[in-house]
């Protein structure tokens, strides 16, 4: 056999091998704390980006326009995290992933009237510690949250987008 087909060989065996463990590493912070500081992802690893998510109506059943449903409707910043993780842990069981396989979130909240217009921080991150750092997924991820004018609608206080890789 000569070298060149030999190597070929070799190259399409490695792409077509399935990704393990190794191909993600997750860095924690030090000292360790609620986010990571890093992920490596390395080749072999199959990555998925979901795009922005945002809460759905705590009564989906509520015959109500869209553009008449309040803040009321979807909940407060911690409720709608929790919503939202939720709606993201949905579409990564659709493809074949679980929370555990969420390397990034980039996570916008905007500010809460009932706080001045200030983003809930602490509201946010005690729906986020819901869904990482628990008995089922003792993980976490890196992220990033910003606190933005506004999201798609004034309802909306939350929208998470999310990258996962296995």
């Amino acid at each position: 056999m000569n070298r060149r087909y030999r190597a070929a060989l070799l190259a399409a065996a490695l792409l077509a091998a399935p990704a393990t463990a190794q191909t993600v590493e997750k860095h924690a912070n030090t000292p360790a704390g609620l986010i990571l500081q890093s992920v490596t992802v390395k080749p072999g690893a199959t990555t998925l980006y979901l795009s922005g998510q945002l809460a759905a109506p705590l009564d989906p059943a509520k015959k109500v326009p869209p553009a008449q449903l309040t803040i009321a409707d979807f909940g407060d910043t911690k409720t709608q995290t929790i919503s939202v993780l939720n709606k993201i842990k949905a579409i990564l069981k659709e493809h074949g992933y679980a929370m555990s396989d969420v390397i990034k979130l980039t996570v916008f909240v905007a500010g809460d009237p009932k706080l001045g217009g200030k983003m809930d921080f602490a509201g946010m991150n005690d729906g986020f510690k819901q869904f990482f750092g628990t008995a089922d997924n003792p993980g976490t991820v890196a992220r990033s949250t910003v606190q933005v004018a506004a999201l798609a609608g004034p309802a909306f206080l939350v929208e998470i987008e999310a990258t996962a890789a296995k």
